[in-house]
């Protein structure tokens, strides 16, 4: 069983069946598998973007200046961080909010020497803001996290897909999804895991990541376990 472990979570799985927006139901059952795993023992952190509140393309439509388009994503995800906390403390499961945007009336700023005390007291902590910077994704600042924070695995719970296909399974009928797959083959064949940047910090910092779908329940569980499930993007040298 991992020990400790970044979950990144799609922000669009908080809309459940909507369009857009936060859905209470769908958050509050993300809850409770989340609540499962921390049961275990195992240490949380969680990564959650916010394609359900605000997307870059959106912006890009309207003819936003990007930075401005990407600060407004971050605090979309602290808004998705602060409803994944209430759902989390409504099932007893204690929670820290942290981001590195300075709004310190709902959340604390990002500390690593203070979210590794969290760890050890017992708390699922939620990472909001990103990395802080634009034209950088939530993806890279899972891949941040998890390097600084000495995560054994980022676990990418994905909104509908199983794992890492050789091409768009929603294009493609024929596309065959992988079992693992090496991050250098990642890279080559610029594989849909994450964005490249936070692909190349996962693999110089020898973090496995594992994709897999989080519409099913107890695949959080299995997937914490070491379960044989979704597509492992394995570190070798």
């Amino acid at each position: 069983m991992y020990q400790r472990v970044i979950l990144k979570l799609s922000g669009e799985a908080l809309k459940g069946n909507g369009t857009y927006g936060i859905h209470p139901i769908t958050v509050k059952n993300i809850a409770t598998e989340i609540k499962e795993i921390y049961e275990l023992g195992v240490q949380i952190g969680i990564v959650v973007g916010a394609g359900n509140l605000w997307r870059g393309k959106i912006g890009e439509e309207l003819g936003m200046d990007r930075a401005q388009a990407d600060y407004m994503g971050m605090l979309g995800t602290i808004m998705n961080g602060l409803a994944l906390q209430d759902a989390l403390e409504s099932v007893l499961v204690p929670t820290r909010v942290m981001t590195v945007l300075p709004v310190s009336s709902v959340a604390e700023p990002y500390i690593r020497r203070r979210a590794m005390r969290h760890f050890e007291k017992g708390r699922v902590l939620i990472f909001s803001g990103g990395t802080g910077s634009p034209y950088f994704s939530t993806d890279t600042a899972a891949a941040l996290r998890a390097a600084e924070l000495n995560a054994d695995i980022i676990l990418m719970a994905k909104n509908g897909v199983e794992g890492v296909y050789d091409k768009d399974p929603k294009k493609h009928d024929d596309a065959t999804m992988y079992d693992e797959v090496t991050q250098d083959e990642v890279l080559k064949q610029k594989l849909a895991v994450m964005d490249q940047t936070a692909a190349s910090i996962c693999r110089e910092n020898k973090i496995d990541i594992l994709v897999f779908n989080m519409n099913t329940y107890g695949n959080m569980k299995k997937a914490v376990l070491q379960e044989p499930i979704g597509t492992l993007v394995k570190w070798e040298e």
